[in-house]
């Protein structure tokens, strides 16, 4: 019966207990995706600015980049229903 007592009472403490090097490698981690989004973050406003001054409107190349992203049919249905939308309200 100690024994299995034993093993009780270490049972909760093993699922909670933290290892200072764990800890420290998912903290590592995290902090290098930090950096490698900020880097990445960087090169696309480098991206805009460079087609920006080449004449090119970034605003509209991010929209573009987002209709990219998506199903022909899905745009098809946004549009119908932004010229819906703008037909009631008479632009």
């Amino acid at each position: 019966m100690d024994n299995l007592e034993a093993l009780e009472d270490d049972g909760p403490r093993d699922i909670h207990r933290v290892t200072a090097a764990e800890l420290r490698q998912f903290i590592e981690r995290y902090e290098r995706l930090e950096a490698e989004k900020k880097d990445i973050a960087d090169q696309q406003k480098e991206v805009m600015a460079e087609a920006k001054g080449r004449g090119y409107d970034p605003k509209i190349m991010r929209k573009l980049i987002t209709l990219r992203k998506k199903d022909p049919q899905e745009i098809s249905e946004e549009e119908a229903i932004l010229d819906l939308y703008k037909e009631a309200l008479g632009m």
